[in-house]
């Protein structure tokens, strides 16, 4: 029987690693995978070892509490995994805690598959030695990536990225307001205040905040607020209550953020992979990102790029408004958002945009993740 051990801990790995698997199934149905993942690989069949939350921190401070569970959580895996070798390894994204697996399975002569090329082009350069002795292969979603590997010693395919495929290339707003029961001729904008409980910790309030400016400048105005956990929702809550904004018009959504996003006329963000599915979706966006003090201090000076933004990037160019940190000010946003709702040939011009980046992702990738995979299942 075919092994393959996967590490997957957010939730936007999840999502890629089940693509992965349902895909690598068709070839071998009898393929057994396990290691740690979230709740859409188990639906694959994936047998998660330890659960993907412990994984799910972010920035220097919240991951220096974690460090110790962490820390023990990958020695343990390292040790299963040499005593029982797998056929491949293949970490999806979370390059810090799966790269230092990776060396450690290479060096045992394990075929290690990264998924998610490191963000080597945009901070933390120096990382690529450490690349180039822990994989033998990259599958990389962005058309940029393989030449930062020409000549490094490690292969790098480039697959697309999967949501470019699941999200159709038109999307019927009228028909997705009339799903949801919102009115046809309502401005709404959509708040995606992120995932990670860190997250909603840093950006609810600011988030409420904002849309309280712009309801008073826009009364008609209505939230769709998609949230992924009851804890998230929880956080969510609470922070309208303590605002005092528990009266105005939110709706409170589980999941389906595509939904919210597609109903909407323009779209409050969190920086991450939700940018790049609000633009696949094709809505005008303003993004924004707060974290701790301490991460922000040691995380600002180690970017190359002027842009954080996943549409940003693919662009190469200020395409929408990003906010960082003290810069991420309620007034800020509700000037930025209330220019795209009165400025709707900006936002066409931004939605053309984000058409050709849709088309340029969409590359059937889980097919072709599979295709770059299965050569070392077949040597094994």
């Amino acid at each position: 029987m075919v092994r393959i051990a996967m590490v997957a801990g957010e939730a936007s790995s999840d999502q890629l690693a089940a693509h992965l698997i349902g895909a690598l199934q068709k070839h071998l149905p009898d393929a057994q995978f396990y290691g740690i993942g979230g709740p859409k690989m188990q639906r694959e069949g994936f047998d998660s070892l330890w659960p993907a939350e412990t994984l799910a921190v972010r920035g220097y401070a919240e991951v220096l509490r974690h460090y110790r569970t962490i820390s023990r959580m990958r020695r343990q895996l390292l040790r299963r995994l040499l005593q029982d070798k797998p056929d491949v390894f293949i970490g999806v994204d979370g390059s810090d805690f799966n790269l230092w697996l990776e060396k450690r399975l290479k060096a045992a002569g394990i075929a290690t598959i990264h998924f998610v090329s490191p963000s080597i082009w945009a901070w933390r350069r120096n990382r690529m030695h450490k690349i180039v002795r822990s994989v033998n292969h990259i599958l990389a979603l962005y058309p940029f990536e393989p030449e930062l590997y020409r000549g490094t010693g490690v292969k790098c395919s480039y697959v697309g990225h999967p949501l470019a495929d699941l999200i159709p290339l038109q999307i019927d707003q009228r028909a997705v307001r009339e799903l949801l029961g919102v009115a046809p001729d309502r401005p709404v904008i959509a708040l995606l205040p992120g995932s990670r409980q860190a997250e909603l910790h840093f950006m609810a309030e600011t988030f409420i905040e904002t849309a309280m400016l712009l309801l008073e400048r826009h009364p008609r105005l209505q939230f769709l607020v998609p949230l992924v956990s009851r804890e998230t929702r929880q956080q969510f809550e609470t922070a309208l209550w303590n605002l005092k904004a528990d009266e105005m018009p939110f709706t409170l959504m589980f999941g389906h953020a595509a939904d919210a996003v597609a109903a909407s006329d323009a779209v409050l963000v969190a920086s991450g992979t939700a940018t790049l599915e609000t633009a696949l979706v094709g809505r005008p966006m303003v993004i924004a990102y707060k974290m701790s003090p301490w991460s922000w201090r040691l995380m600002r000076h180690m970017g190359y790029l002027p842009w954080v933004g996943l549409p940003n990037i693919l662009a190469g160019r200020f395409v929408v408004p990003e906010f960082l940190q003290d810069d991420a000010t309620p007034e800020n946003l509700a000037q930025a958002l209330g220019n795209l709702l009165v400025d709707r040939q900006a936002g066409a011009a931004i939605s053309r945009v984000f058409d050709g980046i849709h088309r340029l992702l969409r590359q059937d990738t889980a097919q072709k993740a599979a295709d770059a995979v299965l050569p070392y299942l077949q040597k094994a």
